[in-house]
This record gives structure tokens, sequence and C-alpha cells, in this order.
């Protein structure tokens, strides 16, 4: 299971980065379920090219909010290396999050976070790295699919997908 699920616990009012982040789920109609006991709200996400779960999570205490997107596939051992070199080429470039996998267990998950600490988060800042992070997920997942179970090169894959 994935290390993120620490930190403190949400504030009841509906308050701080949390409050923001339920604020813009709700207006938005996304389905979510909060964590018992954890500051992160569970949920699924289907795009064009498959589903998967995410995750928004608040560290009030960092003003700190962070979203994944995690596939429910773990890469194979003997796959990793090249799936490895995909996301290092994929993430080449990428201005608002990186994708990141477990080298130990495969896990494959794409995030995006921000520090607030001075400032304050909006429900605008909140769709943006919400909706990069599932289009991000969503566009490079084909690629993942093919290094991992097809015969594409980490090369060729990354080339299908940004037109190279």
């Amino acid at each position: 299971m994935s290390p993120f699920f620490g930190g403190s616990q949400p504030q009841s009012s509906g308050g701080g980065i949390m409050g923001v982040v339920l604020k813009f789920l709700q207006e938005d109609k996304w389905n979510f379920q909060q964590i018992e006991g954890k500051p992160i709200l569970r949920m699924g996400f289907t795009g064009n090219n498959g589903s998967w779960q995410c995750f928004a999570q608040s560290r009030e205490e960092q003003q700190q909010f962070i979203f994944y997107s995690i596939l429910q596939m773990n890469v194979p051992a003997d796959k990793r290396p090249l799936v490895a070199d995909f996301l290092t080429r994929a993430n080449y470039g990428l201005i608002l999050g990186n994708f990141e996998m477990d080298m130990n267990d495969g896990e494959v998950r794409f995030k995006t976070s921000i520090d607030v600490q001075g400032g304050q988060l909006t429900t605008g800042m909140v769709k943006t790295m919400i909706y990069v992070n599932v289009l991000m997920m969503d566009k490079y997942l084909p690629g993942i699919m093919s290094v991992t179970y097809g015969a594409a090169t980490p090369a060729d894959a990354i080339a299908k997908i940004e037109g190279k």
C-alpha cells in the first residue's frame, strides 16, 4: 500500500485545505468517500483509456495538498526497469505533476501537489491539480500498458503518445 496515508486529521468544521477540496469535489459532482480517521478522500476515475483509483490528501500542518491517480495493477518485477524508463521519459518536460513507481511492488501513480504555506488554496487551484492529474494518467496509460504487457519499447511508446 502507498506510504502517503499519514498526516494530520481533517478539520471537522470543513475549513482548511480539506474544506476547499471538499467544496470543489461537491460542486464538480465527484463521488468520493473519506478514509476513516485520515485526511484522505478516495474516488474512482474513468478516462478514455482506462479506470483507476484517485486519492486526495490534505496535510494541514504542512499546508499541503496532494492528489494521486494510482493504477489498479502493479507492474511485474521483470517489466519494472522498462516501465521506469518509460515513466522517466514521460516525466521529462512535464510542468505539473510526475509519475512514480514503487520498485518494490510495481505500483504506478501520478502525483500533483501544492504547498500553500503563506497563501490560500482555492477551488480553482484544486480543479487544476485534479484535472491535470487524471488527464496525464489517461494520456500515458496506453504507453504504460504497451510497455508492461506488449512489445513496445519505452522510446517507441513515448513517441506514439507525444507524436515525436
